[in-house]
């Protein structure tokens, strides 16, 4: 499609759809990445499951604070309590 056109209805639901459940999307992303990490034995690849648990974190509510602190400290313990704190009820 080229830069410009509009989408088309069917076009527009499904990327209306994809906002409306972004936080399920994001949350079950970041429990993969919390097993991955887990699972890991390479500190190269751990460093870039880091990095992508980040920019995840970055498209959640978390507070920027809480993300730093676990990130920094790369525990992944922490990290699956945020998870889980994006998937209980609000």
């Amino acid at each position: 499609m080229p830069r410009g056109e509009p989408l088309s209805r069917h076009q527009k639901k499904i990327v209306d759809r994809y906002y409306d459940h972004k936080d399920t999307i994001m949350a079950t992303k970041l429990g993969e990445l919390v097993t991955e990490l887990y699972l890991c034995e390479s500190d190269k690849k751990a460093d870039t499951l880091w990095k992508r648990a980040e920019t995840a974190l970055r498209q959640t509510d978390i507070k920027p604070a809480d993300i730093d602190r676990v990130i920094s400290a790369k525990d992944v313990k922490a990290l699956a309590e945020l998870v889980q704190k994006l998937n209980s009820p609000r």
